[in-house]
């Protein structure tokens, strides 16, 4: 016979699940408001509220806001780069179709999400957070350039693009990508209207572009810019 004082099976399953979600829950409310307010100006009270919990709670699972910064980090973007290395292993198209379907991805999973925002922040911030800082060098930015500079090469051992300096021609990918999370995160979240910017059509302009500037033949999805003399 249930005890009077003993919870229902279903209610301890109910509080069970629901401690479970509150690491998620949590990381959920910090990349709202790290991206609203920036860093410095969340407060952890802030976060714990906005998950419907107590900072003592909070702080039973993350022991410091950097510790819960580098929580949503891993969530959002650092813990992604397994997949996407996965799947640049299993493109079989060419490299210049494989860099227009970076672009395009990217923006569908990170770029037109709130998550581009810590792109901002990180920029932002950075000379005032040394070790976070060196923490989203380590697990973003280090693996972001090396997935591109795996892209460039495959298309440079495939014959597809000239010899590259790599240290540089990374960064030639990566300038459309910074431009368009500062645009949304500023300007865009602002005054949406302002420069009435299609950021898909944007980042085809931009393929084209670098494409036509690193490939060993113009590629075929654009207009030739070769003039006779």
């Amino acid at each position: 016979m249930q005890s009077e004082s003993s919870p229902l099976p279903g209610t301890v399953a109910k509080r069970e699940r629901r401690k479970q979600a509150r690491p998620g829950e949590l990381i959920e409310a910090a990349l709202d408001l790290f991206v609203e307010k920036g860093f410095a100006a969340t407060r952890v009270d802030e976060v714990a509220a906005r998950a419907g919990v107590s900072k003592g709670t909070l702080f039973l699972y993350f022991p410091s806001k950097e510790e819960l910064f580098k929580a949503v980090v891993r969530e959002n973007i650092a813990g992604r780069f397994a997949e996407w290395t996965l799947e640049l292993d299993a493109f079989e198209g060419s490299t210049d179709d494989l860099l227009r379907y970076c672009y395009q991805v990217w923006w569908e999973r990170i770029g037109s999400t709130k998550t581009s925002g810590i792109t901002k922040l990180m920029l932002s911030e950075a000379h005032h957070f040394p070790e976070i800082t060196q923490f989203y060098q380590r697990e973003v930015m280090d693996p972001g350039q090396a997935l591109i500079r795996r892209i460039l090469q495959r298309g440079v051992d495939r014959k597809e693009f000239r010899p590259l300096d790599m240290d540089y021609a990374v960064y030639l990918v990566l300038a459309p990508m910074i431009f368009l999370m500062l645009w949304k995160h500023s300007m865009g979240a602002c005054v949406p209207d302002a420069q009435d910017l299609d950021p898909e059509k944007y980042l085809a302009m931009q393929a084209d572009n670098i494409l036509h500037g690193l490939c060993a033949a113009a590629p075929s999805s654009g207009p030739s810019t070769t003039r006779s003399p």
